[in-house]
């Protein structure tokens, strides 16, 4: 199965896009499948549903620094890599989807109400929407880190 395939599968079992993207990436980077899901559990709906910076894209943000991150010891080689491939990520979702805000991506809808919820289920934009952000940022980042 295909890394976007395994996150999307995720994704719809009831995991968030965050979510979805790290854990895909979890056996490449030794990491911890509960562990990962615990990181990114506060990212999903573009930050705790407050529709900013897209899920599936946070969740490679995590994946890119897991990979080529500093660690406890800064290293300023390391961060520059890790930023280049972190704008890389951004500007090519982008150029993909438009953007990479997540209230944008969902044509406006406002995930942290009621309302936003039922408007969200409603437009199938867990489908129509999350779904493509998800496979998009699993597959830009493959990239980025081959």
């Amino acid at each position: 199965m295909k890394k976007s395939e395994f996150a999307v599968e995720k994704f719809l079992n009831g995991h968030n896009c965050a979510q979805s993207v790290l854990y895909s990436f979890c056996e490449d980077l030794n990491l911890d499948e509960d562990t990962a899901m615990k990181i990114a559990s506060g990212f999903g709906g573009g930050m705790g549903r407050k529709g900013e910076v897209c899920g599936a894209v946070s969740g490679g943000i995590m994946t890119i620094g897991m990979k080529y991150g500093s660690g406890k010891n800064p290293d300023s080689s390391k961060t520059g890599i890790t930023y280049r491939k972190t704008r890389e990520l951004m500007d090519r979702f982008a150029e993909k989807h438009g953007c990479y805000i997540c209230r944008k991506l969902l044509e406006g809808c406002e995930l942290s109400t009621d309302e936003g919820q039922k408007e969200f289920k409603e437009k199938g934009l867990k489908t129509r929407v999350c779904k493509q952000c998800i496979i998009s940022a699993v597959e830009i980042v493959e990239d980025i880190l081959t």
